[in-house]
């Protein structure tokens, strides 16, 4: 597995016509902007997890049937100071950086003084987010970087302390019909509270285009939830919203602050300092957009890990949500690097497979109704809420489908009643090797695969006008570990889920995470596409695919 994890990868700046085999819609013009770790070492140092590798930024712009590939390394504060170092000297989530050896004890002991309240990476290697006509890359911490998604230069660092008291952040943000951005981070003892603050970015700021105004400097606090612990807040990936509601998990998969305040001086690294306490419960948090304020009645569930919630919305009085989960936090452990490139199969097993598992909160609490007794009534599941007390509820899941993860829908149906999950299904190993449609109405569920393939997560396109939930197409970016086939953009259709074509690139292509895709057919206007003179200058320079 070192193809896919081990070797730094290179950028390839110019845009390169790909190879298309197949049909490409008419429809289907703009640009698929992925993010990912593509550089694992800096001089003759190393990261030790996957998740840290230096972001990777790369994109496939689609324009008349023909694709050209381009990408960048995001040039980060900790991308330049690597490079200028030639060696690892910004922590990561997995891998502790140090002092240079040569620096006088003065200087090492103002060092590790300095890391007592981290400041940390802008290595936004996760997820790409849009904030009214910007792009940002985006990851876990207090930073992100705008981007230019034609070039993919990076342009400036955004620190969101500077608007909103948060010190992480997540990078699934979720939008609204008018682009709003909502997201969710935590300020971690911040007069004397720690605590979980729900944020709002406008999509445009009156006038703002002619002055330069960014809607970042105009963010607001939206909502904010007590942390349970003012020293073990919760770590989280990802929430929910419904049309009226926003569900946040509470999980027992904690940070521990003194532990990372001591992180540096100790030679510890920030994934130290996560533990996963079984003898907790899960706490579900349910906030009211209308009042801005949390639902009063305590629902949780048993312990569990979630990354990525599915999506959720309301029905008949009750809230329900979808949401991949994990009986424990081993999924972590299994990208150090030393598991994924060495003895793989037997080092990366999955402990505890990831579970679709849809849950069910009633929104108004019976009073007359017995403790023990159900208060979910809908038939359209067997989700369950069990009355314990007047104000406190105990949720059982219904379990949807094993083995599956990287979930994506139609976005249109977030936060409604939706039907189809896109993903991809993981089995054995944490890796994917298959793209997955679910269907959550009939259980059923369609497949693609192909042997020596590495499929990133699949992003649903709409067909303009389209009616049907599942009408568009699926792009997913594909890693070959056969020296003998291109790394390719798959492009299936999304309600039959057959290859309707390929776009094969000769290059080295690393294995991303999160991304999202651009629509625009006015290529000037937009500069979504290259040029025309770049794409005369690619096409003199493709070089025939191997066969």
């Amino acid at each position: 597995m070192d193809i896919i994890f081990g070797r730094n990868k290179k950028e390839q700046l110019e845009p390169l016509r790909a190879r298309v085999t197949g049909r490409i819609p008419a429809w289907l013009q703009g640009t698929l902007l992925r993010n990912g770790p593509g550089m694992h070492t800096a001089g003759e140092t190393r990261y030790n997890h996957w998740f840290d590798g230096l972001a990777l930024l790369h994109s496939f712009t689609i324009r008349d049937g023909e694709v050209y590939y381009r990408s960048k390394y995001l040039r980060s504060d900790t991308y330049n100071a690597n490079i200028e170092a030639n060696r690892i000297v910004v922590s990561e989530f997995g891998t502790m950086a140090y002092p240079d050896p040569c620096k006088n004890i003065f200087s090492k002991a103002f060092s590790y003084l300095s890391h007592t309240i981290p400041d940390f990476t802008d290595n936004c290697l996760i997820n790409i987010m849009k904030c009214g006509e910007d792009f940002y890359a985006t990851t876990e911490t207090n930073y992100i970087r705008k981007i230019n998604p034609q070039t993919l230069e990076t342009l400036e660092k955004v620190d969101y302390r500077k608007h909103v008291a948060v010190n992480l952040a997540t990078s699934h943000p979720h939008y609204d019909d008018a682009g709003n951005v909502l997201n969710i981070g935590t300020s971690i003892v911040d007069k004397g509270k720690t605590k979980y603050v729900i944020f709002k970015i406008p999509a445009t700021v009156s006038g703002g285009r002619k002055k330069g105004l960014s809607p970042l400097k105009h963010m607001e606090v939206f909502c904010s939830i007590a942390s349970l612990s003012l020293l073990s807040p919760s770590y989280y990936h990802s929430f929910g919203v419904t049309e009226s509601y926003i569900v946040f998990l509470e999980q027992p998969f904690k940070m521990d602050i003194l532990k990372m305040a001591t992180a540096y001086l100790r030679g510890a690294s920030w994934a130290s300092c996560l533990a996963f306490h079984r003898e907790d419960k899960t706490y579900i948090h349910i906030i009211d957009q209308r009042t801005r304020k949390p639902v009063l009645t305590k629902f949780y569930t048993d312990p569990m890990v979630v990354f990525h919630h599915v999506n959720a919305y309301e029905e008949d009085g009750c809230l329900l949500f979808d949401v991949i989960a994990y009986e424990d936090s081993s999924l972590y452990q299994l990208f150090y690097l030393a598991n994924l490139n060495k003895n793989f199969e037997e080092n990366s097993r999955l402990t505890s497979v990831p579970a679709l598992k849809r849950f069910a909160v009633p929104l108004h609490m019976d009073k007359n109704a017995e403790a023990g007794s159900n208060l979910i009534k809908l038939s359209s599941t067997t989700a369950r809420a069990l009355k314990e007390k007047e104000d406190q509820v105990y949720c059982q899941p219904e379990l949807l489908y094993e083995g599956l993860e990287l979930p994506r829908i139609n976005y249109a149906h977030n936060g409604k009643r939706y039907r189809y999950v896109f993903a991809a299904e993981v089995q054995w190993s944490p890796i994917p090797t298959k793209i997955i449609k679910y269907d959550i109405l009939t259980k059923s569920s369609l497949k693609w695969g192909e042997v020596h393939c590495w499929p990133a997560e699949p992003v649903f396109v709409p067909t303009p006008g389209a009616e049907d939930e599942d009408h568009g197409i699926i792009l997913s970016a594909i890693v070959s570990t056969d020296p003998q086939k291109l790394p390719f953009l798959l492009v299936l259709d999304a309600k039959t889920f057959t290859e309707l074509a390929r776009a094969s690139v000769d290059v080295e292509m690393h294995l991303d995470l999160h991304g999202l895709f651009i629509p625009g057919a006015d290529w000037d206007a937009g500069k979504q596409a290259p040029s025309r003179e770049e794409r005369d200058r690619a096409a003199e320079r493709r070089v025939a695919p191997r066969t």
